[in-house]
């Protein structure tokens, strides 16, 4: 057994959420490093569908510790609803923790998202408007409120003072924003928190002892790799750090607590949003995949944009992360096709390139070089085992673990959580 860590490959929306829910019947702790209620894990367990936006996917089984950790930023709204929607539908959510140096996202942050979006027009970055980056700007600035300085209401009363003076400022007279009142922030605010307080805890205490007790903890991301701060295809990313360095700054532990490191990614390639995608299909292929892959984003509803697998972005995801191997998602989406494409390489002014920095000045002149490869036309929904999928389907995979040099550790072939296949040897012997 091992502590994992489940990162999204691509530019999020590749499926963690049931990579996570497989794991975390195997494990003592599932901990979530950072992003806010901008990401959506859809989780199918027994016979119901969960959309998971802040509460880790471990919260579906009893015996399991999940963890909100300090790198995430936090809506309470969103939190309390998510709780009692777990509770109505016959979840016990007393096992979840939540970093008490998590940052709130406050009503401003809503707003100002909304007010910068709107006045950048066609240069928008095409946020979700739940006030994520503005909530990690003013961490960044030092003028973040803290859960820890929500459970103490008069230094809570202070910041808000303080901080919302400049914010207000800001809302009416750049944007032509109504302002908002101290007074009934913090009456919300303060109601949020007696509904929140009995989960607060000190997290990194809590996961280093897991550690040294020798649990097992699996640390899921939101969001993927493409989409991070530093090292994504800025300035089209989210406001934090996605990539599996993000646990030790989201969590509280050193990097030598990490034994493997996951990568997920779909069977195909999708992005929600604004900003360069090489492989994007626009025309029938692309309407096809995200009809029949059911590609609306959980959180947002918007469509996404389709195209072919990516090994490019693959093994830069590789690369940054370090990936042991990866977890290929919705491979029954791809049934059907006569001929898959694989990307292999760009080409950019005539010259190939099989790596290549993310970033959109280089990304908006790339041209993708394919391969094509035979189809296959079976259901594959109900195949348990990866000797047992069509011969082009095992092709399709081999090709993939061959061009991107890491190794597909799992393959999903539907929705549910037992639609998953196990092919590494390994994995399957220590967790299942």
């Amino acid at each position: 057994m091992s502590n994992i860590v489940l990162i999204g490959a691509q530019w999020g929306d590749e499926g963690k959420g049931r990579i996570t829910d497989l794991l975390s019947s195997k494990v003592d702790m599932v901990v979530r490093f950072q992003g806010g209620d901008n990401a959506g894990h859809t989780v199918i367990f027994e016979g119901q569908e969960f959309k998971l936006h802040l509460i880790p996917s471990g919260i579906l089984y009893p015996d399991v510790i999940c963890v909100i950790g300090n790198g995430v930023v936090i809506n309470p709204a969103t939190l309390i609803s998510e709780l009692k929607n777990l509770e109505e539908k016959g979840i016990n959510t007393q096992n979840l923790r939540i970093s008490s140096n998590c940052h709130l996202i406050m009503p401003y942050h809503i707003a100002l998202d909304s007010a910068s979006e709107n006045k950048l027009g066609l240069s928008r970055i095409g946020t979700t408007k739940k006030g994520i980056g503005p909530a990690y700007a003013d961490k960044a600035s030092r003028v973040g409120i803290r859960i820890c300085d929500l459970l103490d209401s008069s230094l809570f009363l202070k910041k808000l003072k303080d901080v919302l003076e400049i914010k207000n400022a800001i809302l009416s007279k750049i944007y032509g924003y109504e302002t908002f009142s101290t007074e009934k922030i913090f009456e919300e605010y303060i109601n949020y928190a007696k509904i929140i307080k009995k989960y607060v805890v000190e997290s990194t205490f809590l996961i280093n002892k897991a550690l040294d007790e020798n649990k097992n903890i699996l640390f899921e991301g939101a969001q993927g790799t493409l989409l991070d701060i530093d090292h994504g295809t800025y300035p089209f990313v989210t406001s934090s750090s996605t990539i599996a360095g993000g646990v030790f700054t989201g969590t509280g532990i050193g990097p030598r607590r990490i034994n493997e490191v996951i990568g997920i990614t779909k069977s195909y390639c999708t992005r929600v949003g604004e900003g360069v995608f090489p492989t994007e299909e626009t025309g029938e292929i692309g309407k096809y995949i995200r009809e029949k892959g059911n590609e609306y984003g959980t959180t947002t509803g918007r469509a996404r944009r389709c195209g072919w697998f990516d090994c490019v972005i693959i093994r830069y995801a590789g690369m940054v992360n370090n990936l042991s191997s990866l977890a290929l998602t919705k491979l029954d989406v791809l049934s059907g096709i006569q001929k898959i494409k694989i990307c292999t390489s760009y080409k950019i002014n005539d010259n190939i390139y099989e790596n290549i920095m993310p970033n959109c000045i280089a990304l908006e002149k790339s041209k993708p070089n394919y391969i094509e490869v035979d189809g296959w036309e079976e259901d594959i929904r109900n195949i348990t085992e990866f000797e047992e999928l069509p011969y082009n389907a095992k092709k399709y995979i081999n090709a993939i673990e061959e061009l991107t040099k890491i190794p597909v550790s799992m393959v999903s072939v539907g929705p549910d959580r037992n639609q998953i296949i196990i092919k590494d040897k390994n994995l399957k012997k220590n967790y299942f």
